[in-house]
C-alpha cells in the first residue's frame, strides 16, 4: 500500500507507531516543548525533517527593543510588533531561569543591547523609538558618545550614540541546543531525526502522520516547524500564513573577549556579539538563497562582504580577525506576532511559532504552548499570538 506520493507506505512506523503527542519539527521550540511535556508524564515525541533551519543555524542573540530592520520592512505590522513586545521582554528573562532547568552553562549573557547611530538623524530616530518602547514597559536608555565610551569603549569613532535595551543579551545556540537535546531525553521525550512529515490527516480518531518509513498515529498533534508550518497547516485546513526569511551569518576566530553587549545598528542591517571562546558572530540580515524544499540555503558573497565591512566600519578591533565560517540560517515571520495555542477548527491541533526572533522567543513559546496543551491558563498574555486571527483571512 502507498503513500500520498504514490512511493511512500502508509505502513504503521517501524519505530513510532502511536504516541499521544506529536510535536512536527524539533527546533528551539519543538524540542524545549518535548521537554516540558515529557517532564510532566505525557507520551510525546518530536520529528524532525533535519533541514537547516533557525534552530540549527541561530546565532543565538536575544532580542528585546524592536529591531530597526523589521521597523524598515514591515512597516505596517509594527502595531503587531508592539503587541508583542512584553513577550520578548519575557522570554529574553526566561532563559536565564531555563538554563539553570537544563543544569548547563549555555554562557546566557544580560548585559544589555545597543543599537548604534552613525548621525543625528539615525539618533532621533532611536531616541523616538526608545520612548515608544518605555511606554511599552521596557527599560531603555538613549546615550550620547561620551557614555557609550563608559560602556562601550570598542565602538569605532563613526558612532555617535546608541540606544541601550538593558533586557537584551546572547546565549551560545550551539550548547543550548545539546543541552536541550539531552534534558529532554532524560524525561523520556521519543525523538526522530531527519524524518520529514510528509502527508498529515485528521479524523475523529486523532491524526496520522506518514513520513517516509510508515505512519504515526497520534492523539493530538503540535506544529512548531517553523515556516513550514503554512504547509503542514494547510493539509488540515488551517490556513497560518508564516514566511521563510533566509539570512546570512559569518563568525571570526577567537580573539580576547571586548564585546561585551549584543550590537545593532538604527538603519543598517547587523546584529553582532562575542560567544565565551572569543569568536564574534556577525549577522543581522543580509539575504541568503532559499534553495529548493530540504537543500541546504546557499550564502551570498555579497552578503558576505556587506555584512563584514559593515562590521569593521562600527567596531574596528575586528578587522584583523580571520573569518572562519559562514552559513545561512533561515527565520520564520508570520505578521509580528507567534501562533500559540490550539487551532480553531481542528480538535488536538496545537501551534508553537515564535515568529521573528524565534531562538529568544524558543523555551517560553514551548513552556507557554505546554500550558495550552496541559488546559492551564498560559503565565504570560498571549492574545496576541492566538491562531484563530487567521481564519477570516
Amino acid at each position: 500500500m502507498t503513500g500520498p506520493t504514490g512511493t511512500e507506505p502508509t505502513v504503521a512506523h517501524p519505530d513510532l507507531p502511536e504516541i499521544g503527542i506529536l510535536i512536527i519539527g524539533g527546533g528551539i521550540v519543538g524540542s524545549c516543548l518535548a521537554g516540558f511535556l515529557a517532564k510532566e508524564g505525557l507520551d510525546v515525541a518530536v520529528v524532525d525533517s533535519g533541514w537547516a533551519g533557525g534552530t540549527t543555524a541561530n546565532a543565538g542573540s536575544l532580542h528585546v527593543q524592536m529591531q530597526s530592520i523589521f521597523l524598515q520592512r514591515f512597516p505596517h505590522l509594527v502595531h503587531r510588533l508592539e503587541a508583542s513586545l512584553g513577550l520578548y521582554k519575557s522570554a529574553a528573562a526566561y532563559w536565564s531561569d531555563f538554563q539553570k532547568e537544563l543544569g548547563a552553562d549555555c554562557e546566557v549573557k544580560v548585559n544589555g543591547g545597543l543599537m548604534i547611530a552613525e548621525n543625528q538623524e539615525q539618533l532621533d530616530f532611536l531616541a523616538k523609538k526608545a520612548k515608544r518602547e518605555a511606554e511599552l514597559g521596557l527599560e531603555v536608555d538613549v546615550l550620547d558618545r561620551a557614555s557609550l565610551d563608559r560602556i562601550a569603549p570598542y565602538l569605532g569613532p563613526a558612532v555617535i550614540g546608541a540606544e541601550l535595551c538593558a533586557h537584551e543579551g546572547k546565549v551560545n545556540p550551539l550548547l543550548a541546543n545539546k543541552a536541550i537535546r539531552a534534558w529532554g531525553k532524560t524525561h523520556g521525550a521519543v525523538r526522530l531525526a531527519e524524518e520529514r512529515v510528509l502527508q498529515l490527516t485528521a479524523d475523529k480518531a486523532g491524526f496520522r502522520a506518514t513520513t517516509a518509513r510508515g505512519q504515526i498515529k497520534a492523539g493530538k498533534v503540535v506544529l512548531a516547524a517553523g515556516y513550514e508550518s503554512m504547509a503542514l497547516a494547510a493539509q488540515l485546513g488551517v490556513h497560518v500564513p508564516t514566511r521563510a526569511d533566509p539570512l546570512h551569518m559569518n563568525i571570526t576566530e577567537g580573539t580576547a573577549p571586548f564585546i561585551t553587549h549584543l550590537v545593532q545598528h538604527a538603519n543598517r542591517p547587523i546584529t553582532l556579539k562575542q560567544l565565551g571562546s572569543g569568536q564574534a558572530v556577525i549577522g543581522g540580515g543580509w539575504p541568503a538563497e532559499l534553495g529548493a524544499p530540504g537543500r541546504i540555503p546557499v550564502v551570498k558573497l555579497s552578503s558576505m562582504v556587506g555584512n563584514l565591512s559593515l562590521a569593521q566600519h562600527i567596531i574596528p578591533q575586528l578587522s584583523p580577525l580571520r573569518v572562519i565560517r559562514t552559513w545561512a540560517g533561515i527565520n520564520t515571520g508570520v505578521d509580528g506576532c507567534g501562533v500559540i495555542g490550539a487551532a480553531p477548527s481542528v480538535s488536538g491541533l496545537y501551534f508553537a511559532i515564535p515568529g521573528d526572533a524565534g531562538y529568544t522567543l524558543g523555551p517560553l513559546t514551548a513552556r507557554l504552548a505546554a500550558d495550552c496543551i496541559q488546559g492551564r491558563a498560559p503565565g504570560e498574555d498571549i492574545s496576541s499570538c492566538d491562531p484563530d486571527r487567521f481564519t477570516a483571512i
